[in-house]
This record gives C-alpha cells, structure tokens and sequence, in this order.
C-alpha cells in the first residue's frame, strides 16, 4: 500500500497526458502558429477541448492600481454557450428578452438569487437596477454586474448578443497575477484561433497599469483544455498581437 502512494505522487498524471506531454519541449518558446498546431496535436480527450490561454503578468495583484481586468470581443467567439440573466424592467426587460436573455428579472430577480439562484453564467444589468446590486455582490461574488467590465449597462440588447454568441469575454488577473483565457475550440480554423489570440492577448497588453513597472509580460502558454502548456516566445506573440 506505501508503495501503491509513492507511485500515485510521483505520477500524478493520466498515462495519456504523459504521453503527449512527450511531444513538447518545455525548453522551447514558440511562435504562436506553430504552437497553435502543437496544441490541436495534443488533443486527444475525448470531446472537444477549449484553447486556453494563460499569461503571467509581472505586476503585484495585490494593489488595486495593478488590478488588470477588461473585456475584449473575440471576432470567432470561444464556442462556449452561455447562459445569461439580466436585471432590468419596461423597455430594456423586453429588450434583453429579445435579445435571446435566458433570466430576465427586477425585483423578484434578486429575490430569487439572495433565495439561492444561481443558473446562470453571467448577469447583467441596467443602470435603473444598479442601486439593487449591493443586495446580491456577496451571493453573486465574481459575477456581481459592475459598469468597469461592462455588465452594467443600457446597451442591453448588444451585451446579450454578444455574450450569448461567446465573442465577449471578460479577463482579470487571479491572485497569482495570472490571466486565463478561452479563444476557441480545437475544432476552429488555424486561422480563427489566431485572430482570437491576437484579440485576447492585444487586450491585455494594451491593458498595462501605468503603476507596473520592470517586465510586463513574464510568461505566456497555450494549451488544449487537457493538454500540456505550450510556451510561446512573448516577443513574437507581443509583435503578433499589436
């Protein structure tokens, strides 16, 4: 049985991901459209893998003036679906209903979500419900609409669309200063991840606070849902996505 726990640590990995991870050099930095091809390469899983970004920032997350965070419209979208619910009344409940909203509610809205609602992806709402909001940011957490990533709101109609179509996505930084980021499917083009990529990762390099200093980006990989990190060479990438 000791022996049986030894092995378990020492590999903690599926004998598939050891085996593609075979086919990666973690020594080697590479441009993105050979990484791109590498991580369609390496995934094997039995359905169809995101492809995640994942860029470490050098700056210190924990000062609010280093806190990077935004959104970016995807022009292929993350072909992920999402489920959206929207506080609203009058004209814009009717437009977020419209827009193809899944949840649209005021006041029993957030009744039902301090109840436990929580079927849902992201929330939005409009300037009249912003006062509501306080009401439900602790129940809510990270998903608590706010105008700074743009899920506060009267463009309402437009949020829905995009965010239903997965061509909105929000990024920040975790407590580690990193940033992940879905910019599509295995099952895209070589060409629409690319032109993902250089959306996402254009945003959060023009995102740079002005307090950071020294080396803005200090690692940038891609990778398949269940696949290995793939470094990318970041003066290669930051050329790409300017």
């Amino acid at each position: 049985m000791n022996n049986l726990r030894k092995n378990i640590r020492k590999n903690p990995q599926s004998p598939r991901y050891v085996e593609i991870a075979k086919q990666v050099d973690q020594d080697a930095t590479l441009d993105i459209n050979s990484a791109i091809a590498l991580v369609k390469k390496t995934a094997t899983a039995k359905f169809v893998e995101s492809v995640d970004l994942a860029i470490r920032l050098g700056i210190d997350p924990r000062k609010s003036d280093q806190n990077v965070r935004g959104l970016t419209n995807l022009p292929h979208g993350t072909g992920k679906i999402k489920k959206v619910a929207v506080l609203a009344k009058g004209d814009l409940a009717a437009e977020a209903e419209k827009a193809g909203a899944d949840i649209v509610g005021a006041d029993d809205l957030i009744a039902k979500i301090q109840a436990g609602e929580r079927d849902f992806d992201v929330i939005l709402a409009t300037e009249e419900m912003a006062p509501q909001i306080g009401k439900i940011g602790r129940a809510l957490g990270p998903k608590t609409p706010n105008k700074r990533n743009g899920t506060v709101t009267n463009n309402i109609a437009t949020a829905v669309k995009e965010i239903k179509a997965a061509t909105r996505v929000e990024y920040r930084t975790d407590k580690a200063g990193v940033v992940h980021m879905s910019i599509g499917k295995v099952n895209f083009t070589d060409e629409q991840l690319l032109e993902n990529f250089k959306a996402g990762f254009g945003a959060v390099l023009k995102a740079k606070p002005s307090s950071a200093k020294g080396k803005y980006v200090e690692s940038l990989t891609v990778s398949a849902t269940m696949g290995p990190g793939i470094s990318l060479d970041i003066n290669l990438a930051s050329k790409f996505a300017s």
